[in-house]
């Protein structure tokens, strides 16, 4: 059966997929990075990854993957097929499109950026399928953003567009690890809203799921964070359409988990900044949860050999898959 490698790279954790030419995941696996036995080993573990998935799409579907697509964080130039620099990895211009191609038989690789490759599978198969334009914005430890356009994603001539969490919407706010202050993620990430409950409550475990249960009994306290935290992404997303004028606004990432507890205000708040000449586009939830890295990757390495990627995904896999498609190794 034809099918390709997908691979989604992320800081603790590896996600991978066999994908048919239909969309169908046909095998799906686990695995940890191993970030902490350095940069060289997490590169190894992705090589040793993906030949492994190669072993099991001969032995279980009658033949090698006719190519490979991985998603990685950090800062990509996925021209040249470099991971140029992820901080959480200790990685900095790393070729992985050679070095995977290589050790998959000289199979064709591509490489994208996490975000990106994530939007681009919310706009073909999820929230965004039959919008031309879009905007994905994951709310997770930090907020990036990928521009969707007629089914592509929008990479910026230095591979750096959709950077929305470094939006300033607080001007002399907190400090950001990117040298400005009041950045949109500082304010609005699941992260900064954790960091928010926690000193209000008073409970150094408290974290964003917890402010949303703490909202939705009606906390005083919670509720002026969460307002805090919507009105902050409300401003961010402003700014976004106004440049953009997107169709749809993709919101996914664990803040997004909240459901209505965040989409109802923040909806509100979005329209409520909208003026004359701006039209306000649809605001949903991401539909693909954490598989939409995969599901992305996926249809990278199909963009490579067919130019078109599947439209729909077909079902799930097996819920609890073998975490070592080769047990042998």
């Amino acid at each position: 059966m034809r099918h390709v490698i997908a691979l989604d790279v992320g800081g603790t954790g590896m996600k991978a997929a066999l994908v048919g030419a239909d969309g169908t995941l046909l095998h799906a696996a686990r695995r940890p990075t191993g970030r902490e036995r350095g940069p060289q080993a997490v590169v190894e573990s992705i090589l040793g990854f993906a030949e492994d998935l190669r072993a099991h799409g001969i032995a279980h579907l009658g033949e090698p993957a006719a190519a490979a697509g991985v998603a990685v964080p950090g800062i990509v130039d996925a021209t040249r097929g470099i991971a140029v620099y992820a901080a959480n990895l200790g990685w900095q211009d790393v070729p992985l499109r050679d070095l995977l191609s290589a050790r998959l038989a000289g199979v064709p690789v591509a490489l994208g950026h996490d975000v990106r490759t994530g939007g681009l599978a919310e706009g073909r198969l999820g929230a965004g399928k039959g919008a031309d334009r879009f905007l994905f914005v994951p709310l997770g430890t930090g907020i990036a953003g990928a521009i969707g356009i007629d089914g592509a994603i929008e990479p910026g001539a230095h591979g750096s567009a959709g950077e929305i969490g470094h939006i300033v919407v607080r001007p002399g706010g907190p400090p950001c690890g990117c040298g400005q202050r009041g950045c949109l993620e500082r304010l609005a990430s699941a992260s900064a809203v954790s960091t928010a409950w926690a000193e209000a409550s008073g409970d150094p475990e408290a974290d964003a799921a917890d402010c949303a249960k703490a909202v939705e009994s009606g906390d005083p306290r919670a509720q002026e964070v969460w307002q805090d935290a919507v009105d902050a992404l409300a401003d961010g997303l402003l700014t976004a359409l106004t440049l953009l004028d997107p169709r749809t606004l993709i919101i996914g990432g664990g803040l997004a988990e909240a459901g209505e507890t965040l989409f109802t205000p923040l909806r509100a708040a979005v329209a409520a900044r909208v003026v004359q000449f701006q039209t306000l586009p649809d605001i949903v939830p991401a539909a693909l949860g954490d598989t939409a890295g995969c599901l992305g990757a996926g249809l990278l390495a199909w963009d490579l050999i067919d130019g078109a990627a599947p439209t729909g995904p077909g079902p799930d896999p097996d819920p609890n898959p073998n975490p070592n498609p080769n047990p042998r190794r």
